[in-house]
């Protein structure tokens, strides 16, 4: 991958992001959802999508051996769906 493709990479998650911010914002403050119980697991499922994306492009593990992106792409899958099953049930 190319400084340039790189960069325009970055910048977009970063846009990404900042949108998944404002999301997640905009529902905590509306009720949009219909009950606090989806709203809540709606901004967790987007935080947990921001930790992901964090992760694979700013400390890079998208071009890390394939283990380590396993790992990391697991450990965020297990942590969120078990904060998320603590908090349904």
């Amino acid at each position: 991958m190319t400084a340039t493709s790189r960069t325009k990479r970055i910048t977009g998650m970063w846009v990404a992001l900042i949108v998944a911010t404002l999301v997640s914002w905009t529902l905590g403050q509306s009720d949009w959802l219909g009950s606090t119980r989806r709203t809540s697991i709606a901004i967790l499922i987007i935080a947990f999508l921001k930790i992901r994306y964090v992760i694979l492009d700013f400390m890079e593990l998208r071009e890390a051996p394939l283990i380590m992106r396993m790992v990391a792409e697991a450990w965020v899958l297990i942590v969120c769906a078990t904060i998320i099953a603590f908090y349904a049930f």
